[in-house]
């Protein structure tokens, strides 16, 4: 496929709109304009790239109607990255297109206009609570891998506990340890460290004894 095979879909598109369309306007790969002289400007690329949006935010300096145009993909990754550029276009005051080429059809994904992030008050105060329980700061910023979580931490506060006691009550645990919800944390066993004895008392599994013998 080419970038010049999107054309086509793309024109036929912007004209059922109501544009006169024509391509490679000085540096725009397509440039709309209506009877009334409202401009649209959108940038062709086979796939996602970071130059694709930098032409396209250059669009916006002549043009407040600026979309990207890509190709559809298939699979999961594609979907994602779908998604995931959607919410990029919407932060930048860009629209998207995807341009089914063998159907000749365009599916517009969102429109170009101010950026008003929906805020999530959930996910605020999650992060905020994982910080305010983060004891210390045990990783580094970019790592990959398992990281050091505040649930972690607890979780071997309550092993390590376990491990001189031998076993316990929860609220013992949790009076013991400073940790609160020290009874679900051995209930939900997220880790396979703790095994229930009997009605709310836990002790430690061979793999939790490896934990705190570490």
């Amino acid at each position: 496929m080419r970038e010049t095979d999107l054309y086509p879909p793309v024109k036929a598109y912007l004209e059922q709109l109501g544009f006169d369309v024509k391509a490679e306007i000085g540096p725009a790969d397509v440039v709309g304009l209506s009877p009334d002289g409202d401009m649209v400007v959108v940038e062709l690329k086979r796939g996602f790239s970071l130059a694709l949006f930098h032409q396209a935010i250059a669009r916006l300096s002549v043009c407040d109607s600026v979309y990207v145009a890509v190709a559809r993909g298939k699979g999961r990754p594609w979907l994602k990255a779908l998604r995931d550029n959607v919410k990029l276009a919407r932060r930048l005051g860009l629209g998207l297109l995807v341009v089914d080429v063998s159907a000749g059809r365009i599916e517009r994904r969102c429109d170009p206009g101010p950026y008003a992030p929906r805020k999530m008050p959930r996910r605020r105060r999650a992060l905020l609570s994982e910080f305010d329980r983060r004891d210390g700061d045990p990783n580094l910023g970019g790592m990959r891998g398992a990281r050091v979580t505040a649930y972690r931490q607890e979780a071997t506060l309550c092993a390590e506990f376990l491990a001189v006691a031998g076993q316990a009550k929860g609220a013992e645990v949790a009076k013991a340890t400073g940790v609160a919800r020290a009874t679900t944390i051995m209930r939900d066993n997220h880790y396979g460290w703790f095994e229930k004895v009997s009605v709310g008392v836990y002790r430690l599994t061979e793999l939790g004894r490896g934990v705190t013998s570490d």
